[in-house]
């Protein structure tokens, strides 16, 4: 392991240099290579005077130092916390340093930014004055928060760990040679490795979490909610155990489907260049955070759990016949979307596909679990304005990832028609829903669960069909559309929430 220690103090004879020493004996003891950079000898202009650190030359000090850090696996910064954050000298280094092209580039996916110093970790150690649980609790570690996140997370390096030392204006020599003691200690760990198990653990949960793309689920459950109260006569259902069974048998599903995406989908999600929170699926495969094997072997264990959640959900429904075939053709529709061999949003089927399993696939399995019959026309109707209101977001999604699906033979309707055929797709389903779900109310259809919709429904159809139609007059439309899609997200939950409050009040 290659690690460089960074002496942010303006002074080497400080406690921080002291500090410093006992990380690099303890790194040494652990049998690292190791080399240092005092920040108070090297000779730099710590001001950016030109409108990109790009443009001021770099000084031979400077030059040497992102040699150094470009050689090193594990970066260790030492400095004072002056006034909640770092000395002047470690951020006009930093400033300097961390230019465009050496530790961060624009891109057009994600956050329109991409570190380049992946690959590495870092250690900061800082001084205060302030006690560091005041510093934690009262400040909320703004210092901390600025190099870990802001800084160098900015520029792809984690983890990042910090170690605090405080309050240093009332520590005596015995407790700050305990503190040296533990800095010698954190260097020693190296041997074990610059990155722990407890950070390996909490890193392979977070990708995992971010594989389940769970900002996607509510709709499921507001959708299945809807149909489970439209059956059950005496108006217990969140009560149920059948509901909260039920309801983990289709969360279950939905992971095993969005996790048969992140596979399938690999060779699309590679190329997209325009990936966001809503399009291009997760990329936990692409940016190497989690493995094929290990997302495969996720898939099998969830589809295992799903099998022995029907099995218990069978066990105890009023009708299991009618349950089962409802849940074996809305997983057949769901793993379809794009598992062989059925490949759905590869042959063009993929927004219908979706618009049907999240609108009445999943009402229906709240409704026949519950005790309705899958003949009542009760959820068919309650479902069609949902399905129709899917259709806009599940097509503009389609708009970002054209390229990439259509080089991968993707075939959605924003690569068959392209934007501007699925923007005017999507324009014609919105004011269809709005107009569908008005209609059900003024006639009273669907149980009243509609009544008094339109309040709602038609000044967001207005507002999401006015920003389409100044798509579709632009010149060019761009490739990102967040805003759009949030705009037709939000419009999409009306449907759900609207008929879920009436149903639960009546």
């Amino acid at each position: 392991m290659k690690v460089l220690v960074i002496l942010g103090h303006p002074r080497a004879d400080s406690l921080c240099g002291a500090l410093a020493d006992a990380f690099a004996e303890g790194a040494r003891a652990a049998g690292v290579q190791l080399r240092r950079l005092d920040l108070a000898s090297l000779d730099f202009d710590p001001h950016v005077h030109l409108p990109s650190p790009n443009d001021q030359p770099l000084e031979a000090d400077l030059c040497r130092a992102r040699e150094l850090i470009l050689w090193a696996d594990h970066l260790v910064f030492v400095y004072p916390t002056w006034w909640g954050t770092t000395p002047a000298l470690l951020k006009g280094f930093l400033d300097r340093l961390l230019a465009p092209g050496f530790a961060f580039r624009t891109c057009e996916g994600g956050i329109g930014y991409e570190g380049l110093l992946g690959g590495r970790s870092a250690q900061l150690i800082t001084t205060m004055d302030t006690p560091p649980l005041i510093h934690r609790l009262l400040y909320r570690q703004p210092g901390r928060n600025a190099m870990a996140r802001a800084t160098l997370g900015f520029c792809g390096i984690r983890p990042v760990r910090a170690l605090a030392f405080g309050s240093v204006r009332s520590a005596d020599a015995p407790r700050r040679e305990t503190w040296l003691a533990r800095a010698r200690r954190q260097g020693r760990q190296l041997a074990r490795g610059r990155v722990t198990p407890a950070e390996r653990l909490s890193d392979k949960a977070g990708a995992w979490l971010r594989a389940l793309r769970l900002q996607f689920y509510p709709m499921t459950w507001v959708a299945y909610a809807v149909g489970a109260l439209a059956a059950a006569a005496d108006g217990r259902v969140f009560g149920n155990p059948v509901f909260w069974i039920g309801y983990l048998g289709l969360f279950l599903l939905e992971v095993a489907t969005v996790l048969v995406n992140e596979v399938v989908d690999q060779g699309s999600d590679r190329r997209n260049r325009f990936f966001s929170t809503f399009t291009g699926g997760s990329r936990v495969l692409v940016e190497g955070r989690l493995g094929r094997r290990e997302v495969e072997a996720g898939i099998v264990l969830v589809l295992l759990g799903f099998c022995a959640t029907t099995a218990w959900l069978l066990g105890m429904v009023p009708a299991a016949l009618p349950a089962f075939a409802v849940l074996v053709v809305l997983a057949i529709l769901a793993l379809g979307y794009t598992s062989p061999p059925l490949m759905l949003s590869y042959r063009g089927l993929g927004e219908v596909d979706v618009a049907l399993t999240h609108s009445i696939g999943v009402m229906l399995c709240g409704f026949v679990f519950l005790g309705g019959s899958w003949r009542d026309p009760l959820p068919w109707a309650l479902s069609l304005p949902l399905l129709l209101a899917i259709l806009p977001s599940i097509t503009l999604s389609g708009i970002p990832d054209r390229e990439a699906d259509a080089a991968v033979g993707k075939r959605t309707l924003a690569v068959r028609l392209g934007t501007r055929g699925a923007l005017g797709v999507a324009l014609l389903f919105t004011l269809l829903s709005a107009a569908t779900a008005v209609a059900w109310g003024l006639a009273g259809l669907a149980v009243g669960a509609f009544a008094g919709i339109g309040w709602v429904v038609v000044p967001h159809a207005a507002w999401l069909a006015w920003r389409l139609i100044g798509r579709l007059r632009a010149d060019h439309s761009p490739a990102r559309i967040d805003g759009l899609m949030a705009v037709s997200l939000g419009y999409v939950l009306w449907f759900g929430l609207w008929p879920l409050f009436r149903l639960a009040a009546s």
